[in-house]
C-alpha cells in the first residue's frame, strides 16, 4: 500500500516550497488533503507527481488537475481570505475546490462534465467540506446566480482574456488563470477596479486549455 502521507509531504517539499510558495495556509491545506482521493484508483500513485493529471474525457472534452506547484502559486497570488466567496471554474473532480474550501468562506465548484461533477460532490462530502457547493453547467458562462464573487479561479488555461466574467466579480474582486498564447503561458492576476478589469502576469506557467476558453480562429478572406 503506497504511503500517501509521505508522498504528500514530498510533493510539498519538492514542488510547492521549491516553487516559492510560502503561504502557510495554502501549504497546510495541500498537506492535509488526500489528493489521491480525487483521481481514479489506477492513477492514485500518480496523484502527487509534477504534472497536469488527466481525470476524465472519455467521449467528452479532456479534463485535468493542475500541477500542484501551479495551483499552489495561483492560490498564493490570489491571497484567499477566510470570508471570501469563490467561484472555481473547471472544478473537475473537486481537488482545487477542496483546497479553496480550506482557505475561503464558501466555494461554488463549477463543472460541466456531469460525471466529474458527481464524483466531486461525493468526494467533497466524504471529506466533510460542507462549504463547497458543486454545480453543473458550461464553464465559459460561469455561475452568475451565485455571485458576485470575491475571487474566481480558472482550473486550467484560457486563450482569451476572460472579460466576460467581470460582471460576476465584486469591485476589487480577483480572477486568477493561466493565459496561454500558443506555446507560451503566464499565470495572470486580474482585478476589478473602478468597473474595469485589469491584469498583470505573476509567473510563467502552462496548463491545458479549459473547454469554452479556446481562441476562435479569425476568418481570413
Amino acid at each position: 500500500m503506497p504511503d500517501f502521507a509521505a508522498m504528500r509531504r514530498a510533493m510539498i517539499d519538492g514542488q510547492v516550497r521549491t516553487g516559492n510558495v510560502t503561504d502557510l495556509r495554502v501549504i497546510a491545506a495541500m498537506l492535509d488533503l488526500p489528493r489521491e482521493r480525487f483521481v481514479s484508483p489506477d492513477k492514485a500513485e500518480l496523484a502527487y507527481v509534477d504534472l497536469d493529471l488527466s481525470v476524465g474525457g472519455s467521449g467528452r472534452p479532456a479534463r485535468w488537475l493542475l500541477k500542484p506547484m501551479v495551483l499552489a502559486r495561483l492560490l498564493q497570488a490570489a491571497q484567499v481570505r477566510e470570508g471570501d466567496r469563490v467561484l472555481d471554474i473547471g472544478a473537475a473532480t473537486g481537488y482545487s475546490s477542496a483546497v479553496l474550501g480550506r482557505l475561503a468562506g464558501s466555494v461554488v465548484a463549477l463543472e460541466e462534465d456531469p460525471d466529474l461533477a458527481q464524483a466531486a460532490k461525493r468526494t467533497l462530502a466524504e471529506l466533510g467540506l460542507g462549504n463547497v457547493t458543486v454545480v453543473n453547467g458550461p464553464l465559459r458562462v460561469g455561475w452568475p446566480k451565485g455571485g458576485p464573487y470575491d475571487l474566481i479561479l480558472l482550473e486550467g488555461a484560457t486563450e482569451i482574456v476572460p472579460h466576460h466574467l467581470q460582471a460576476q466579480l465584486k469591485e476589487g474582486g480577483r480572477l486568477l488563470c493561466v493565459l496561454r498564447r500558443g506555446a507560451a503561458g503566464r499565470a495572470m492576476l486580474y482585478r476589478v477596479q473602478a468597473g474595469e478589469l485589469s491584469g498583470w502576469p505573476v509567473f510563467d506557467a502552462m496548463a491545458p486549455v479549459l473547454p469554452g476558453f479556446e481562441q476562435v480562429p479569425e476568418f481570413v478572406f
